[in-house]
């Protein structure tokens, strides 16, 4: 049986090699289907990557005959098979354009979107490609409002705007980490009315609160009693908002302090 397989191996590698060597565009054309249906089916990556070479000697000679849709469409998919999803997501694009048509328009669109989707970088870094991605997965949500992949582009989308709103509540954190309370406080601001159904908003509203009466106690002595009358407003927002917000003890421990100080200065 090993032996079989080893001389079934040895005949596919070479039919390959001489495709791969073969001048023939029909020749490259057949071995590049037979691989790629291959490695689909048994999972090997090794023959979509074989397939990928041939396709990508031939592709130019097929862009408009009947082939090129079916050509074009596995060079797309063998990429992003092979998890190179910056190239699948553009030759995805490219795909859309050239075959608008094609009855593998849902799943290109999608897959486009989707490889923009797997080269989004984690939260703390530039989020350029996060950006492109829910760009796509919009135009894949309006283009196909009962496509096949509406339930995952919507929750990839969101995932992606969670990650966004990350990286702006920790830049507002931030500010707050190294003291620099008023820029915080705007910062904290800036977030509640740009993200109003975030999941970061009951701390963002209580860290704007904590800002401002951090602030209040540690400014000049003519200064403390405005800035926490200012505190005292914020904790009524958060608590107007989050009654019973996880951050409700702490909330009300610092309003405990703050109307204390506030009661040492009208006595």
């Amino acid at each position: 049986m090993f032996l079989l397989l080893l001389v079934s191996s040895f005949y596919s590698c070479s039919e390959y090699q001489k495709a791969l060597k073969n001048d023939d565009v029909k020749t490259k054309y057949d071995m590049a289907v037979k691989l790629y249906d291959e490695g689909i089916e048994q999972d090997k990556k090794g023959k979509i990557k074989k397939s990928l070479r041939l396709t990508e000697q031939i592709l130019p000679q097929y862009r408009g005959k009947p082939q090129g849709e079916k050509i074009s469409y596995m060079h797309a998919n063998s990429y992003y098979l092979l998890e190179a999803y910056f190239d699948s997501g553009y030759q995805f694009e490219r795909f859309t354009k050239s075959y608008p048509k094609s009855e593998k328009i849902d799943e290109a669109y999608f897959k486009s979107a989707k490889s923009y989707y797997y080269v989004s970088p984690r939260f703390s870094l530039d989020q350029t490609e996060t950006y492109k991605a829910i760009d796509k997965f919009q135009d894949y949500i309006t283009r196909f409002p009962d496509g096949e992949n509406l339930g995952n582009a919507n929750e990839l989308s969101s995932e992606l705007r969670e990650k966004l709103e990350k990286k702006s509540y920790e830049i507002s954190k931030q500010y707050h980490h190294t003291e620099d309370y008023k820029a915080a406080m705007a910062s904290f601001d800036n977030f509640i009315e740009a993200n109003p159904g975030s999941i970061f908003r009951e701390k963002a509203y209580f860290y704007k609160m904590e800002s401002a009466y951090l602030l209040a106690i540690n400014s000049y002595k003519y200064l403390i009693k405005e800035r926490l009358l200012t505190a005292k407003e914020y904790h009524e927002n958060y608590k107007k908002y989050f009654p019973q917000g996880e951050l409700s003890e702490e909330a009300n421990i610092i309003l405990e302090d703050i109307n204390n100080r506030l009661e040492n200065y009208n006595s």
